[in-house]
């Protein structure tokens, strides 16, 4: 599976709020999703309340991820649901760039 797209990416944001802005679409970059990783209701809410910690799904798939013209990213979404946040990790196990995508836009995985 690999979604391609344009979203509007933010550097190092703390909450999911962070990435809900109004924008211009010239402001967005283009992406490429390489895994789409589920969590569960709870995880996912820990997840978005706090998107720089640490986290042990982002570090096994940080290898996956990288900068460029293209962005390419993982989608975090909670199981079930449409919508999710698509990143790119730091070279640890955390989030450099972020971006949310509606469930209109996100891959059906």
């Amino acid at each position: 599976m690999q979604e391609k797209g344009k979203a509007l990416f933010i550097y190092k944001p703390r909450r999911i709020e962070d990435l809900r802005c109004p924008h211009r679409p010239e402001k967005e970059t283009a992406y490429e999703i390489v895994k789409t990783i589920s969590l569960s209701g709870i995880e996912y809410e820990n997840f978005i309340t706090d998107l720089l910690a640490d986290r042990q799904f982002i570090e096994e798939n940080a290898a996956l991820c990288g900068e460029g013209a293209t962005f390419r990213c993982l989608l975090i979404r909670q199981h079930g649901c449409k919508d999710g946040i698509l990143i790119v990790p730091e070279l640890k196990a955390y989030v450099k760039w972020a971006a949310y995508i509606g469930g209109e836009t996100g891959a059906d995985v």
